[in-house]
């Protein structure tokens, strides 16, 4: 039932494979050890992105069973998923995930965050053209850090025309700064004391 695992088969019948190529225990595992961190911490609602829901079905699963078995011990968890954020966008369009390498890590060093940033693929419209914001990567980006009236006025000059990709990169980059800066200072000095 497992959506990665379907889409792993899928890949390897797309490319000529037998089903299971490369398909190892962590791809089964994986949910479980998900499991274990959510009912660990005696969670009740879990916020995710629509492709990570699975996740706290099986977790809801595995803690039903064990409380059938031996009494209820476990919160059976429910999943939080809000129409804004069901899924967040990578730098190449795809969802943001770890395994198409299409993140923001969130204590990356300036020089590594702008990097990223500047790797964000666009389209080739001129600056003074008219965009649909919602399809523009950036944009799908900035509107998860900026306030409601930044993204308003944003998504106004895109409409408009008169956004530059460029310009928008540098937008991005300072509010994912803000945002993170403090984060990241404090994650270094536990890190340099662990």
């Amino acid at each position: 039932r497992a959506h990665a695992y379907k889409a792993a088969v899928a890949e390897n019948e797309a490319a000529g494979k037998t089903p299971d190529h490369n398909v190892h225990a962590g791809l089964f595992n994986y949910p479980v050890l998900m499991a274990a961190d959510i009912l660990l911490f005696r969670a009740e609602w879990i916020p995710v992105g629509l492709d990570q829901k699975q996740h706290v079905e099986t977790t809801r699963d595995i803690a039903s069973t064990f409380n059938r078995h031996y009494g209820d011990l476990l919160t059976l968890p429910k999943a939080i998923i809000h129409p804004e954020v069901r899924t967040v966008t990578g730098l190449d369009g795809r969802k943001m995930s770890k395994s198409y390498q299409n993140t923001i890590p969130v204590f990356a060093d300036p020089g590594e965050l702008r990097d990223r940033v500047m790797h964000i693929v666009t389209d080739s419209k001129n600056p003074e053209e008219p965009k649909d914001p919602e399809s523009c990567n950036i944009f799908t980006i900035y509107k998860h850090f900026a306030s409601p009236g930044e993204v308003m006025e944003i998504r106004k000059r895109y409409r408009e025309g008169g956004v530059a990709y460029a310009e928008m990169k540098k937008v991005l980059l300072e509010v994912l700064e803000a945002t993170f800066h403090d984060h990241r200072k404090t994650y270094q000095e536990y890190m340099k004391n662990p």
